[in-house]
């Protein structure tokens, strides 16, 4: 007879689940996007950011490695921070392209938008990847 396998103390509501595989695609969609649109992911990076090829490329890399991170539980709660730090990093792309709106063909009102929505994305993050435990004092990976 099978046993069920052990509890990690960790409870996924299907809110969370729904938040984690919200976060997990839009880092695997935006990482491949950072290796499929080079050229055009390098002309967002701010002047004043050396190297922008590399820039894009490790961030693509980031962003790939912490979405599949999510994907075990083991590595979701590092992969959660790893996705964090990321996006606290590429905030000056979305303050850049504001101040300079003239410059892309899009619309002012979307450039504004995606600071509140990287806000909510980071919300989000640390959401769906710190889920509460079934237990007061849980420390666990």
């Amino acid at each position: 007879m099978r046993q069920a396998p052990k509890s990690s103390g960790i409870r996924y509501s299907r809110a969370r689940s729904a938040g984690l595989a919200i976060v997990f695609l839009w880092f695997l969609i935006g990482g491949i996007a950072h290796f499929a649109l080079t050229d055009l992911e390098m002309r967002i990076v701010p002047p004043y950011i050396p190297w922008h090829r590399a820039a894009v490329l490790v961030s693509g890399v980031v962003e790939l490695i912490g979405a599949i991170g999510l994907l075990f539980p083991s590595t979701r709660r590092a992969a959660g921070w790893l996705l964090f730090a990321v996006t606290i990093a590429v905030t000056p792309v979305h303050v850049w392209m504001l101040q300079t709106a003239d410059a892309w063909d899009v619309p002012y009102w979307a450039l504004l938008m995606r600071l509140p929505l990287q806000a909510a994305l980071l919300a989000l993050i640390l959401w769906s990847t710190w889920p509460r435990s079934t237990s007061r004092f849980y420390v666990g990976a």
